[in-house]
């Protein structure tokens, strides 16, 4: 077991009120450990309606500690959050980009204000639900910790994971890390607790399940332009760059244009592949393997290594989005602030604002933003 060495001291596990983080508190508990849970709190704006949940998170939360017997309290983070990564979301996403705010999340929220909340409680050791493992490797003298996919390759989530550093890691438990989700489904029917058949939260940590361009409306004025085919033609209006992704099929709002038809009169899907931030124009190509939907190389910035030093150059793997197999890619240039790679296969609708994140086998090494 990871962190085996230490005595089995005080553990603070983020506990939001989901299976995974439940089940976390019961297994740390059964190791031996004194856990303590901690609710986050991080978003405030209009957490009454239908689509933020927190306040039934919460009673989730203390029910499930009740039953395994450990203490909670909730923490508020709500100026934290809003500060260091909303702010930072709608930077990017008014420069054009899409963020991933769950990576911002874990860097700046549930591994910097929560551990560092945690300490102050008298904590040894940190511990969440995510699926991803971390092994301690003794190297010339010293501890290096490494971060690692978690076993169930299908929930693994070291690539939101990946900014994380040396300080943060030696200090961190993943009791899942060696599970199938599963088997933790199955431990919390066994144990009866009132959240064992609640559904895997999905879509961003403060958005929850509301359509999200009605949400970013509220915070980013619109500013409609036209919709142009590679060859200029305008096919339609779009509300504002800020709303759109690469490789974005749904909601273009140009379903009814056909453009070009095969001879039995059906034709490709549109996606949008590229903007033009000074003409405020976007742009969108026909058919899924159209030439700007696909990309051999990539450079990233804000680059964060988890070993703390930029890996060799040489053959990879890599995921430019959270969903996809790791391709194999060659780094050409990395250092604290960039890398540069390029990918043995074209990868589809690389779009800048998200991680790329790069693999040797099963050690996550870190990424950085796609630029």
């Amino acid at each position: 077991m990871q962190h085996s060495s230490m005595k089995k001291g005080r553990v603070v596990v983020g506990m939001s009120g989901g299976v995974d983080s439940s089940v976390s508190a019961w297994l740390l508990k059964q190791q031996g450990y004194e856990v303590i849970g901690l609710f986050m709190k991080n978003w405030e704006d209009d957490d009454d309606s239908e689509y933020c949940s927190s306040r039934q998170d919460w009673l989730d939360a203390a029910s499930v500690a009740d039953l395994v017997g450990v203490d909670i309290e909730a923490v508020n983070f709500a100026a934290e959050y809003k500060d260091r990564v909303f702010a930072e979301f709608l930077r990017e996403y008014s420069a054009g980009r899409t963020p991933n705010p769950d990576v911002l999340c874990n860097a700046e929220i549930k591994f910097k204000a929560f551990l560092d909340h945690a300490m102050s409680l008298g904590a040894d050791l940190i511990a969440t639900g995510h699926y991803a493992r971390v092994r301690a490797v003794e190297e010339a003298g010293r501890t290096q910790y490494q971060l690692l996919k978690g076993l169930d390759t299908s929930k693994d989530q070291s690539y939101f994971l990946h900014r994380l550093n040396q300080a943060q890691l030696s200090r961190t438990l993943f009791p899942l890390g060696e599970l199938p989700k599963t088997e933790v489904r199955r431990i919390a029917e066994e144990l009866q607790l009132p959240n064992a058949k609640k559904k895997d939260s999905t879509g961003i940590c403060f958005i929850g399940e509301r359509p999200f361009r009605e949400f970013l409306n509220r915070y980013l004025p619109t500013a409609p332009g036209p919709i142009k085919t590679p060859e200029g033609e305008v096919l339609g209006q779009h509300v504002g760059l800020a709303f759109y992704t690469f490789g974005q099929r749904k909601g273009l709002g140009i379903g009814g244009i056909k453009g070009h038809q095969r001879e039995d009169g059906t034709a490709d899907a549109w996606y949008a592949a590229r903007k033009d931030l000074a003409n405020n124009t976007l742009y969108v190509v026909q058919g899924h393997d159209h030439p700007w939907l696909l990309d051999r190389e990539l450079k990233a910035d804000h680059v964060s290594w988890i070993s703390g030093e930029a890996p060799a150059q040489g053959i990879y793997g890599a995921k430019t989005r959270y969903r996809q197999p790791d391709a194999e890619c060659t780094l050409l240039q990395s250092d604290a602030q960039t890398l540069s790679l390029t990918f043995t296969e074209p990868q589809w609708a690389v779009t800048p604002g998200q991680s790329v994140v790069m693999y040797d086998g099963d050690v996550c090494l870190g990424g950085g933003l796609i630029s």
